[in-house]
């Protein structure tokens, strides 16, 4: 019996830019930056944001902004982000975040804070780390 097209041992693909094929195996170097360096360009270190509740996250960093809703996480590292917006809901104490893609695409999430207090704090400490990242851009 002969095997189907299609089918059989793996073809061998060349990496990129003609970089010798690393031996399986053989611990990988990182292609971006590590994680106290960022490679997008974003301040290295500085501050952070977090809230969350049960269901929902957002978290603020050098690295860029992670939300989850759901159990579903996106990143957006800072050099995908074309704008950050946050605000109070209507009704209740729930904040909203949304993370706007160069490309136009909304991302939102929405944290339950519980306490109307513990909302005020989280405006209070977004702003401000929103600011660190975002001012530099023109």
């Amino acid at each position: 019996m002969t095997t189907p097209p299609g089918f059989g041992p793996p073809i061998p693909v060349q990496p990129p830019y003609g970089a010798p094929p690393a031996p399986y195996g053989a611990p990988q170097q990182p292609q971006y930056g590590t994680p106290q360096q960022p490679h997008y360009g974003a301040p290295a270190g500085g501050p952070e944001f977090v809230a969350h509740d049960r269901r929902n996250s957002v978290i603020v960093d050098a690295n860029g902004v992670a939300l989850e809703v759901n159990g579903h996480t996106m990143d957006f590292p800072w050099a995908g982000v074309a704008a950050v917006h946050h605000a109070p809901s209507p009704h209740g104490a729930v904040l909203m975040v949304t993370v706007t893609h160069p490309g136009g695409l909304r991302y939102e999430c929405r944290v339950d804070a519980r306490r109307k207090a513990q909302l005020h704090q989280w405006l209070a400490e977004l702003g401000p780390v929103l600011h660190h990242y975002l001012a530099h851009r023109g």
